[in-house]
């Protein structure tokens, strides 16, 4: 007997979340854990449940299913079901299992799991986060918000309201009102998506938003100091203070 796979569904309608759920129920060895509205449900339901698979709609409100992966944090098989078409190559550039369009049959869907069992048990190992992040993300256009998970909630940040990035690591922490969020991302990836007009790399460590800088001052020989409107200080190195010349 195949083992049982641990499933969370998602999908912002009730009536194509019902049939997912009478089609999953007619599949041997499936257990649904969570069943989701929305995105931030199904992101705050992959912490609690720690499910094997999700099967999960792409264009829904608040967040949608590309912004939820972005958000995992960890390796989880995706199958995604959408009624439009033009996200399955944004979907297996993410290493989605499948790509279901509506309407799909029960048949359909049993291929699907099956496909996600055989991963599974074969182990694959998606590219690493910071990739799928760069895949799930649109080409094109500036970021207008940060999505970061605080444990099983998530909280969104207005990109103007930013005051600066620092890295930690394999991740950053934004900074926001004096408060810092982490989020599991390299600072030159999150670079890369940023008005470079506005936010600038000032220190390897380091992107300030120019619009909170109040002034800069010697710091040593061939460093300085940003300091920022709310009296917060970043340092800033020889080059950075070169691309700062350039905008100010």
């Amino acid at each position: 007997m195949a083992e049982e796979l641990r499933v969370i569904m998602v999908d912002d309608e009730a009536p194509a979340r019902r049939l997912l759920r009478e089609y999953l129920e007619d599949t041997p060895g499936v257990t649904i854990v969570a069943e989701c509205g929305n995105g931030f449900e199904a992101v705050k339901a992959v912490a609690e449940h720690e499910p094997d698979l999700m099967l999960l709609d792409i264009q829904m409100p608040k967040l949608d299913g590309f912004e939820v992966v972005e958000l995992l944090e960890r390796d989880l098989p995706i199958i995604f079901i959408t009624a439009h078409d033009e996200h399955a190559l944004r979907a297996f550039e993410v290493h989605a299992v499948d790509y279901l369009l509506k309407p799909y049959s029960a048949e359909r869907l049993q291929e699907a799991i099956e496909r996600a069992r055989d991963r599974i048990g074969r182990g694959d190992v998606p590219a690493s986060l910071d990739d799928l992040v760069s895949a799930a993300r649109p080409d094109g256009g500036d970021l207008e918000r940060i999505l970061v998970r605080e444990g099983s909630d998530v909280r969104v940040l207005p990109v103007e309201e930013v005051d600066y990035i620092e890295a930690r690591d394999d991740a950053v922490a934004i900074y926001v009102g004096g408060a810092s969020h982490l989020k599991a991302q390299r600072l030159s990836t999150l670079e890369g998506r940023l008005d470079p007009k506005r936010f600038i790399r000032v220190h390897r460590s380091f992107i300030l938003n120019i619009d909170r800088l109040r002034s800069i001052e010697l710091y040593a020989k061939d460093s300085r100091i940003a300091i920022l409107e709310d009296g917060a200080k970043v340092p800033v190195s020889r080059s950075g203070y070169s691309r700062l010349r350039e905008l100010l």
